[in-house]
């Protein structure tokens, strides 16, 4: 097969090893049968036959594994991971301290899971296909290939004094280097930490600097959108507040030069002077695998740490079974590498599964809004998982968009990253989809490592309802809690969403400081990990996510998940994107303000905020139609998708002045426009008295 471009120089790198080996598949073993069988022959509902044989059921699997979790879960890290040594104990955790750990005494190496050990079967398969910022410029990457360049890079690494246990920071656009990179630090046993390449350089500096990176690994430039991005500029500011960073490993993703300094080395040419060939680590199964920052909305950013054995297991196992994943596919997360998306569902899980992953480099509307389903169709995407932002963007732009291309390939959509409303949700499912596709709303967390709550798997044939995550995956346990800290029992009920049993993927601390853990996650109800998000349990029992805790407003004594009122408000036809918030209220103690995108064609916005409110009274109740609905042209995000509420309880609570953080937006000019707008609606309002 001859070498593909990886961009300026990397194929190059790329050498000729060679074989014939057998085909992937998934090792044998009793619950993993089980498994297989009870996900069907497709992965997503059991056979009529595992639906009779009580055993190997969904409920009796979910039943295992909550009871029994050490036989639940052991054989399936035995058989499903390449061990070099076996483990002795399968789970020892208590949330009461925040102790967690899973396969003890067990080693081996995640980079071997996720290439090694497909190179022996089946070298010529493809790992990943690069979806280029550049339309119909696809590259494709085999596992044999993204194996080599992983030694080469490892290599490179050690050559650069990066050791086992060493942090390195990888600041890099979605690619097949960035994967490589991650990739060669679980090779020698460092452990990176991901930052996402649009980051700001104080916020790349706060992150190496909280990490005691040795090591950053960036491209001089990247390109989105059509638009170049001056990684390298970034990280040469970042790097003169980093006193830990020893080397700054630049590699080319355009032919533009930039600065090299004394810390400087091209990382193309060094790799072309290594070997092709490293030998992995031997790694105990809770060694640090990788560490991801999260920010919220007060304090530093929280460094989550995940590792080796557990995190890959749940990563594995989520993908295969709640997306349907089957040898053959190709599988298409959309997301960046930058965030635990990324990492769990465009890298870790589709390569231990022995996947074809997309990497996906540029943006929903560029060139045009089509871009999301020509690639679907050129490539023939099996799964595709995305964002519901993303979603209700490109629902703005209409119909013929999505039925311009073929998407007869596609068998399983994804949502991800926040509740999705119900229109997008049913234009997902219908346009895009026609109406044949499963479509798994997804509820998961940094801090979970992988998928928790889910529509699939499930029995056979068992429902789906719109715009709800509905069954939590195996071995995840969710309580409900009121405000006292006690278990909301039966059906029909709302509460704080905790998980009462520890799970392999969940992160075991923050960054230097396990006690900051602890408080954040398992001091609020003892005994529980604490989500941090409110959830309602149908009469059916399954889960629907209300949004975030803080999230949730007290309007004359009634709370109000202001989700809620974003959903009842987001399925007027004009408004694809709504932000509600609580703020003081002289007589109710709290009101919602609702700010609202409208569609480029609409009419009359007066009508529609009349529209709304009465859409609002009638889904939920009077009480909650908002106070205030402000017309604004977009809302504030960050790069990951996210509305930052708080820069909206911000500005109309005259705090505007105090935005705090503001590193994360996509586009801090946003908060400008917002301003604006909300200075000529308070105005008007004057002017009305």
């Amino acid at each position: 097969m001859a070498v593909r471009s990886l961009g300026r120089g990397v194929g190059r790198l790329l050498g000729s090893l060679r074989g014939r080996w057998g085909q992937l598949g998934w090792p044998q073993c009793s619950v993993s049968a089980q498994l297989r069988a009870a996900s069907g022959p497709s992965g997503s509902a059991p056979t009529a036959a595992a639906a009779t044989t009580p055993p190997g059921s969904y409920p009796a699997l979910s039943a295992q594994a909550a009871h029994e979790p050490a036989a639940f879960w052991g054989p399936l890290a035995r058989d499903t991971l390449v061990w070099d040594t076996p483990y002795h104990t399968v789970w020892d955790c208590d949330f009461s301290t925040g102790k967690i750990g899973w396969f003890l005494g067990g080693q081996l190496n995640v980079s071997v899971n996720c290439l090694d050990q497909h190179v022996q079967k089946s070298p010529e398969s493809v790992a990943l296909i690069w979806e280029r910022d550049e339309p119909g410029t696809e590259v494709r990457i085999t596992y044999r290939e993204l194996l080599e360049t992983t030694c080469r890079l490892a290599n490179t690494l050690k050559r650069h004094g990066v050791h086992r246990g060493d942090r390195v920071a990888i600041y890099m656009p979605v690619s097949p280097l960035a994967v490589a990179a991650m990739l060669a630090c679980a090779r020698i046993g460092a452990v990176h930490t991901v930052v996402f390449a649009g980051f700001s350089a104080e916020s790349l500096a706060g992150r190496i600097n909280d990490a005691k990176c040795k090591v950053v690994i960036t491209f001089n430039q990247g390109l989105r959108g059509g638009r170049v991005v001056e990684l390298k500029k970034i990280v040469d500011e970042a790097v003169k507040n980093c006193p830990t960073i020893q080397h700054v490993l630049v590699a080319h993703r355009t032919d533009n030069k930039v600065h090299m300094g004394d810390l400087d080395v091209h990382l193309e040419q060094e790799m072309d002077k290594e070997a092709p060939v490293c030998a992995p680590e031997s790694m105990g199964s809770e060694d640090m695998l990788f560490m991801l920052y999260t920010s919220g909305s007060t304090g530093s950013p929280k460094g989550l740490v995940h590792t080796q054995a557990g995190y890959l297991l749940y990563a594995a196992l989520t993908h295969k079974l709640v997306f349907d994943y089957q040898p053959g596919d190709v599988f298409g997360c959309v997301a960046d590498i930058g965030w635990i998306t990324g990492h769990s569902y465009v890298v870790y899980g589709p390569l231990c599964n022995g996947a074809t992953s997309v990497l996906f480099e540029s943006t929903p509307v560029y060139p045009d809004a089509g871009r999301y389903w020509e690639t679907v169709q050129r490539l023939k995407i099996s799964q595709f998982y995305g964002a519901p932002t993303a979603i209700r963007l490109l629902l703005k732009y209409g119909d013929d968009w999505v039925k311009k291309y073929d998407r007869s390939s596609l068998r399983t959509l994804g949502s991800v990253g926040e509740p999705i409303n119900h229109e997008a949700w049913e234009w997902l499912h219908r346009v895009v989809g026609d109406s044949r596709c499963t479509l798994v709303d997804t509820w998961w967390q940094t801090e979970t490592g992988g998928i928790c709550i889910a529509p699939r798997p499930s029995e056979e044939g068992a429902e789906i309802l719109p715009g709800m995550a509905m069954r939590p995956f195996f071995g995840i346990v969710p309580a409900l809690m009121d405000e006292k800290g006690n278990i909301v029992e039966g059906s029909d009920v709302s509460g704080a969403l905790c998980i009462s049993q520890a799970w392999p993927g969940m992160a075991r601390t923050i960054y230097g400081d396990h006690q900051r853990f602890i408080d954040a996650y398992f001091r609020v109800y003892p005994g529980y990990y604490f989500t941090g998000d409110g959830a309602y349990r149908t009469e059916h029992g399954y889960y629907q996510i209300t949004g975030r805790m803080d999230d949730v407003i007290n309007i004359s004594g009634h709370r109000l998940g202001t989700a809620e009122i974003e959903d009842a408000m987001a399925d007027h036809p004009s408004v694809p994107e709504t932000a509600v918030i609580g703020y003081p209220h002289a007589i109710k103690g709290e009101a919602a303000f609702a700010f609202i995108v409208l569609k480029d064609d609409t009419g009359d916005a007066d009508v529609v905020v009349n529209e709304l409110k009465s859409a609002v009274a009638t889904k939920i109740a009077k009480y909650a139609v908002p106070d205030q609905i402000l017309v604004v042209k977009r809302l504030p995000k960050t790069r990951s998708g996210k509305v930052m509420r708080r820069l909206l309880k911000r500005i109309i609570t005259s705090r505007a002045q105090d935005l705090g953080d503001t590193t994360t937006l996509e586009d801090p000019s946003v908060v400008t426009e917002i301003l604006s707008a909300f200075q000529k609606h308070k105005d008007k309002q004057a002017a009305a008295k």
